[in-house]
């Protein structure tokens, strides 16, 4: 062994001591409450939905004639196929959970602000990038659902002014779902978005690190409580100590509520009703209350408006002299998208 150890770190020198310090950032005191650390959380399920990503990749096949059946393989004859992909649909879901949780986090407590207002459009880049990767993996199943909700999604991106023709174009790799669309999405999937959200981590964790995380002080805390901790060992401990939880409750979910399959792909016939999933369900009612053109390119204006909101919070201060403006009209937009997600959960699909 020390020889062996002699041999590594010959190779690589870097000793134990210097790891501590190039790794040792010291972190808010705050941040031992685990809530203000969500960020790490979508982060670790990124990884879990990365490596179970790859075992589903061995056996899917991205046609529309064997995907749906290539899915079956994996749900009912490869060994534990069943519980890796249902590993991979609720880390789907939990990652987007968390990365919403994570951006209403830094929206309330208002750490979008200069000099941070890049890293919140950097944070709403990797928002729209998992909502995108939740949008092409379930429609890579093949399923009745999944066909007609690529299909609709088709027909939204063709309402978007001057580049939405483009934009189906792309999508679809047609007018209309063909045999060329499963191989773009599942591209989308497996491939541009997952390097996508890569390259936007490794932005986000620089502007991190060479901004600083924001600090906040709680009534709650004793005088003499330290200020900062350190990153190395005591928050990764935390971060690894999260990921535990987080892999008994992914377990238990995928034993308990594993993914199941739908009715497949029918281009002849249109489900009664067509019903996405849960973090598109505000979107979907929005699209019920109006007319397309009018509800794409109002949904186009919030988008817009979410990615410029350091700035058009700033401007807000400055008009009103209210310093909670913000925060006020931030609680009304979240139960506006909260009542929306729950009026469209309850009516019957």
């Amino acid at each position: 062994m020390r020889a062996l150890t002699q041999w590594w770190q010959s190779r690589v020198p870097l000793n134990g001591e210097q790891l501590r310090t190039l790794t040792n950032e010291p972190v808010p005191y705050h941040l031992k409450r685990w809530w203000f650390c969500l960020g790490g959380t979508p982060a670790y399920l990124f990884v879990v939905q990365v490596i179970t990503g790859i075992m589903l990749a061995f056996y899917y096949q991205p046609t529309a004639e064997s995907a749906y059946q290539s899915v079956g393989y994996i749900t009912n004859e490869v060994t534990f196929g069943w519980y890796f992909r249902s590993l991979h649909k609720w880390g789907a879901t939990l990652m987007v959970a968390t990365v919403i949780f994570h951006q209403m986090r830094v929206f309330f407590t208002g750490a979008y602000r200069a000099p941070r207002e890049v890293n919140w459009v950097v944070g709403m880049g990797l928002l729209g990038a998992t909502l995108g990767l939740g949008f092409t993996g379930y429609s890579l199943v093949f399923e009745q659902l999944s066909y007609w909700g690529a299909t609709v999604a088709g027909n939204l991106l063709d309402v978007v002014p001057l580049v939405g023709g483009a934009m189906k174009q792309m999508l679809l790799g047609g007018e209309t779902y063909s045999s060329r669309t499963l191989p773009r999405l599942y591209v989308l999937h497996a491939a541009v978005l997952p390097a996508s959200v890569v390259l936007l981590l490794a932005v986000h964790i620089t502007l991190v690190r060479l901004h600083g995380v924001t600090e906040f002080r709680f009534e709650d805390e004793p005088d003499d409580a330290p200020k900062h901790f350190d990153f190395f060992p005591d928050h990764l401990y935390t971060e690894l100590a999260i990921g535990l939880v987080l892999m008994v409750v992914l377990s238990a979910l995928a034993t308990i509520l594993p993914a199941t399959m739908g009715p497949p792909a029918d281009p002849l016939h249109t489900p009664d009703v067509i019903k996405p999933e849960w973090y598109f369900y505000a979107t979907f009612r929005w699209l019920k209350l109006f007319s397309v053109t009018t509800a794409v390119l109002s949904m186009g204006f919030v988008g817009f408006a979410m990615v410029a909101w350091p700035w058009i919070e700033a401007g807000i201060r400055r008009l009103t002299k209210w310093e909670d403006a913000g925060l006020w009209i931030g609680v009304l937009v979240a139960l506006g998208i909260i009542g929306m997600t729950v009026w469209e959960a309850a009516v019957a699909h």
